[in-house]
């Protein structure tokens, strides 16, 4: 099976943010090591406007350019890396409606985080940790906090501690592990269903013989 793709999601679209340093610090870190694909994605990229489906996520029935090309770039990938900020003790308005737009691309994938605020941002992903939960994300346990106090300069210059890389790569170590069992488990579903149609096509077609058959004899 081939190694699982894992995306960096940079998680907030303010300018003059600092998560595209963060997002960017992390994907080197992520692309020392080799097992796993690494490729970072910014929400800021999709124009995503606030939620705009009629149809909900749930049902699958995406009718907006902005969604389909979304959920096709999320529907790609076996795990995430979320990079957010904490804004007022929660998650950014513009991760929170991304997350929203869809469903089933999200389902039985593995998800860590890299946050950052006053507080390491851990507010902000004790929030993600339960809106991931009902998009059936498994979140790992490990997580990279980085203060604005001792991991920026002057609050605006990204610069971590050195026993950060560490940190993002004990998270990596799960988010790489978990992603690539629950690779296993959505191919193990999906050849599951298509054997269920399959029977399904042939006990239908064994009763459409019977009733010929039943009909041959009547007449």
């Amino acid at each position: 099976m081939k190694a699982p793709r894992i995306a960096i999601i940079i998680g907030s679209t303010r300018p003059g943010r600092n998560g595209e340093a963060v997002a960017k610090w992390v994907y080197e870190i992520a692309q020392k090591r080799t097992d796993a694909e690494f490729e970072l994605v910014d929400i800021k990229d999709f124009n995503l406007p606030l939620l705009d489906e009629p149809v909900p996520p749930i049902m699958g029935q995406y009718s907006k350019p902005h969604t389909k090309a979304w959920a096709a770039k999320v529907g790609s990938f076996d795990g995430y890396v979320f990079v957010t900020p904490e804004y007022n003790h929660g998650v950014p308005g513009a991760l929170k409606n991304a997350i929203d737009f869809l469903f089933r691309e999200w389902n039985d994938k593995a998800a860590g985080f890299v946050s950052y605020g006053g507080a390491g941002g851990a507010r902000a992903v004790e929030q993600l940790r339960l809106v991931l939960a009902e998009v059936q994300i498994a979140t790992v346990r490990n997580q990279v906090l980085l203060s604005m106090f001792t991991d920026f300069e002057n609050f605006s210059v990204f610069k971590p501690a050195s026993q950060q890389e560490q940190s993002v790569n004990a998270m990596l170590d799960q988010v790489i592990a978990w992603g690539g069992v629950l690779k296993a488990l959505r191919k193990k579903q999906t050849e599951d269903a298509v054997e269920s149609t399959a029977d399904k096509g042939e006990m239908k077609r064994g009763d459409s013989r019977e009733r010929h058959i039943q009909s041959s004899r009547s007449i």
